[in-house]
């Protein structure tokens, strides 16, 4: 149980951008040190906790991978006082044994 208020951060990729998760949500477009951030600040509830949602890529998914402006997206959600963020990823594999469908979590990560 936690014992502190939270707000949790989400930054979406495809599928995990639907503002229709959220209950109460309200639009929020920053700017930051950084420049813009993908795109407004989706705030709301799920389950009664405060949520805000950054979709990557855009909402209509208009920002290629190597153009989203990551520090942006980060310092947006902190600024918001998001005390966790959640963020999911998607990508293909060159390892047979991995198949579609399969959760990885990574131990490596590499940042260009």
């Amino acid at each position: 149980i936690c014992t502190f208020p939270s707000k949790i951060g989400i930054i979406g990729g495809t599928g995990l951008d639907d503002p229709d998760i959220l209950e109460g949500r309200t639009e929020k477009y920053v700017d930051t040190p950084y420049g813009k951030p993908s795109d407004a600040l989706i705030l709301g509830k799920i389950k009664n906790v405060d949520c805000v949602l950054l979709a990557r890529h855009g909402r209509h998914h208009t920002i290629m991978p190597s153009n989203v402006n990551y520090r942006a997206n980060i310092w947006a959600l902190k600024k918001e006082n998001c005390s966790h963020i959640l963020v999911t990823t998607a990508c293909g594999s060159l390892r047979e044994e991995i198949q579609p469908g399969d959760l990885v979590i990574i131990d490596q990560f590499i940042d260009r």
